[in-house]
């Protein structure tokens, strides 16, 4: 934990994630999530992700050939996010981003916890895209006590489990309402042990642990230039004409098998990741592509047909990851549930 000395605080806990997190829309409001966006330079201009920069607006940058980069967002960014969940009546902040190995932007959030007005847990989840946005949702969940969400039923039989995409039952935001309902719960003398940041940071780190991703792309010249995959690993698909399928490795992009052909890299990735989910226990799954809706639809109807299956979802990449991997993305996420 990063903050403020004294006692520990043991109110509400908010949670911060970064855009990376490629969340559906609309879901990071539902939970009461906050997220910190990343810059994208196009050329020399420069954009705020989600704010005057969509995933379709940098595909059609990519495909035009412009030169496209990435920045992380600036300690102040992240002082603005935390300062913010303070004033809304957060007593902690979890702040949960993307693998380290990738980018700077977990140190930037350590560098603002610093200076927060209250303690501030910094989780490296190690991973990006909805690995890390389950494991966001999965500890604001956990920070509002656990007792929202509709439970799921369903082919895959796991009565109890609760939806996360949904977002939560009650009609009320997970900041400020949430600190009246404790209020209540006191002044009835019946008040329930809500989590702390430790447990929630927890939460977070053990989602992100637990998920797997493998995804594949047209070309490995963008990962390459941008320092995120290793130039004989890049050489597969240059000069030997092979589609590897990647996946995070402690937090790096690596090549987890090589394939001849698109068309059998992509009955490969399903193969993959079926054959994953199938040896754990309930699984939630995100389908993430770039420009290939259709294609996406398809892979996700695929996936709810497999056992064990609680909640799949088909989402954009953000444009950051866009940037990185460039056309033709398409990935799936597995993770427990």
């Amino acid at each position: 934990m990063i903050g403020r000395r004294g006692r520990p605080a043991a109110g509400p806990v908010a949670v911060v994630t970064d855009s990376t997190a490629s969340l559906p829309q609309g879901l990071a409001e539902r939970w009461g999530v906050r997220v910190v966006p990343l810059d994208v330079l196009v050329g020399t201009r420069r954009h705020v992700e989600g704010v005057d920069l969509s995933p379709a607006d940098l595909l059609g940058a990519l495909q035009r050939g412009e030169r496209v980069s990435t920045s992380q967002p600036p300690p102040a960014a992240f002082t603005a996010a935390y300062r913010a969940a303070a004033e809304a009546g957060a007593r902690e902040v979890v702040s949960v981003h993307l693998s380290g190995e990738l980018s700077g932007t977990v140190g930037a959030a350590r560098v603002a916890a610093a200076d927060a007005p209250v303690p501030v847990h910094v989780v490296d989840s190690a991973v990006t895209v909805m690995a890390l946005g389950f494991a966001a949702l999965a500890a604001a969940r956990h920070a509002r006590g656990g007792a929202v969400g509709g439970p799921v039923g369903g082919p895959g039989g796991d009565e109890g489990v609760v939806r996360l995409l949904d977002g939560p039952q009650v009609s009320e935001p997970a900041s400020t309402r949430l600190v009246d309902r404790v209020a209540q719960w006191v002044a009835r003398g019946d008040a329930p042990v809500l989590p702390d940041g430790d447990d929630v940071a927890r939460v977070a780190r053990e989602r992100s642990a637990a998920a797997r991703a493998w995804f594949l792309v047209d070309s490995l010249d963008h990962l390459r230039r941008g320092g995120r995959l290793s130039a004989p690993a890049a050489a597969l698909g240059t000069v030997l004409g092979l589609r590897p399928l990647l996946t995070l490795d402690e937090g790096r992009v690596v090549v987890a098998e090589k394939v001849r052909t698109r068309r059998a890299a992509r009955e490969r990735l399903e193969a993959v990741a079926r054959a994953h989910a199938e040896t754990r226990g309930p699984v939630r799954v995100a389908v993430h592509h770039l420009g290939q809706p259709d294609v996406a639809a398809e892979l996700v109807a695929q996936v709810r047909r497999w056992p064990r299956v609680v909640e799949a979802v088909a989402c954009e990449t953000s444009a950051v990851i866009a940037a990185h991997v460039g056309p033709g993305l398409l990935a799936v996420v597995v993770v427990d549930a």
